[in-house]
């Protein structure tokens, strides 16, 4: 930790560590607080407002800056997904063949609404349409990343010099509003149709606390750890490939497609160093994914500079409080029928409340709180992730320059 002036750098391995004490916290607030309980809000999401609220607090009352690196926080995503994919057998994604389909219809129709809106409530406040572009896809759906990628351009092109800040302030409340929406609405869903799991799954991510599960043997973790590991090479190497063919792709969606080839390619009968079966769908492989996908919400949460976002925000609390009924009326009201008013149906709703105003890894953790609480829908852990992290990007990196244009 290094403090240069009125900043407070923190390392990455402080990052990391106060991420899991962050982890903790939320934990601990769940387990007191009934409501976040009741409302399947995840652990992450209540530690990571909490710490970055308190930053916030340090930065008005004393003047002090925190920022994070948050190299670790990346390499999490990265072993998350890649976990996805190796939980992902081609048998899966054969059953999940209509829904999949259904769901990325829904969404890019989706997309083109949430960018006119953005635009509507800018032109309300007579402000240019690329700000509105930015209260669209561009942040919500795209995330920081993509926001933080396009910021430069449209600031460049089209005179917005506070392009990142509007990019950064959207993508961040955005983010705390999915976190906050997928959890409740499952829960009505679930509550209001009586729903239940058609059958009896092991978890995704993580285990319940009535599961019985294998115990997790120190070789267990590890040969998933290896197996992680594998897919990540085999993931770089191709977004590597595609790079130097012209596609730009973020490494952990070519990451969860090498956990996915790994899985449906390479013949079970194949003999291992290890001595043991490729891990896919074992207790070691649900632990790490948990563990990846908790710490990486609760370091992005923590790290939010909220002060940053002050001069902003009556535009943007406009354009996000269109933005979230909107998405509250697309979920319950169109992905619900139409993914079959099951069970199923709602864990995707609380995917889609995650990824519809926010990012991959929220829609994940809230499909994770839900499933925790009332039982897995393997299905809606295949096609989500597969809409959100792949066909998402690519239908975006065509839209945003159309709509710019």
């Amino acid at each position: 930790m290094e403090v240069m002036d009125s900043q407070i750098l923190i390392g990455s391995f402080f990052t990391f560590t106060l991420g899991i004490i962050v982890l903790f916290i939320g934990r601990r607030l769940t387990h007191a607080i009934k409501p976040l309980a009741h409302f399947n809000i995840p652990e992450p999401v209540s530690g990571g407002l909490l710490v970055s609220l308190l930053i916030a607090g340090l930065f008005f009352a004393f003047g002090y800056e925190v920022s994070f690196d948050l190299v670790s926080r990346d390499l999490l995503l990265v072993y998350f997904f890649t976990t996805i994919g190796i939980n992902a057998s081609l048998q899966d994604l054969l059953k999940g063949g209509k829904p999949l389909v259904v769901l990325l219809v829904i969404t890019i129709s989706y997309m083109f609404v949430q960018n006119y809106v953005g635009l509507g409530v800018a032109s309300a406040f007579e402000l240019p349409r690329q700000v509105g572009l930015l209260g669209g896809s561009v942040s919500l759906i795209g995330g920081h990343g993509t926001a933080i990628a396009w910021a430069p351009r449209i600031s460049e092109s089209y005179g917005i010099s506070n392009a990142m800040e509007i990019g950064i302030a959207c993508a961040t409340f955005g983010l705390i509003l999915a976190s906050l929406m997928g959890g409740p609405i499952a829960q009505f869903l679930i509550k209001r149709y009586d729903l239940k799991p058609s059958e009896v799954e092991p978890l995704d991510v993580g285990h319940s606390d009535v599961e019985a599960n294998e115990p997790v043997t120190a070789m267990g973790f590890l040969d998933a750890i290896l197996a992680i590991h594998a897919c990540i090479v085999l993931g770089y190497i191709l977004n590597e490939s595609l790079q130097a063919a012209g596609l730009q792709l973020p490494l952990f969606v070519t990451c969860l497609f090498a956990g996915i080839a790994a899985t449906n390619l390479v013949p079970k009968s194949l003999p291992r160093i290890t001595g043991t079966k490729w891990p896919a769908r074992q207790p070691a492989i649900a632990l790490i994914s948990e563990i990846s996908l908790g710490t990486f919400l609760a370091m992005s949460l923590m790290s939010m500079q909220l002060w940053t976002l002050i001069d902003l925000a009556g535009p943007i609390f406009a354009i996000l409080g269109a933005q979230f009924i909107v998405a509250v009326g697309v979920t319950l009201f169109i992905v619900f029928p139409m993914m079959g008013r099951n069970y199923d149906a709602a864990v995707v709703c609380a995917g889609f409340g995650g990824i519809s105003l926010g990012s991959t890894p929220t829609a994940m953790a809230n499909m994770s709180a839900v499933a925790s609480r009332y039982g897995n829908s393997h299905l809606a852990f295949v096609i989500v992730p597969l809409v959100c992290a792949f066909f998402i990007d690519l239908a975006n990196a065509l839209m945003i320059p159309w709509l710019l244009g």
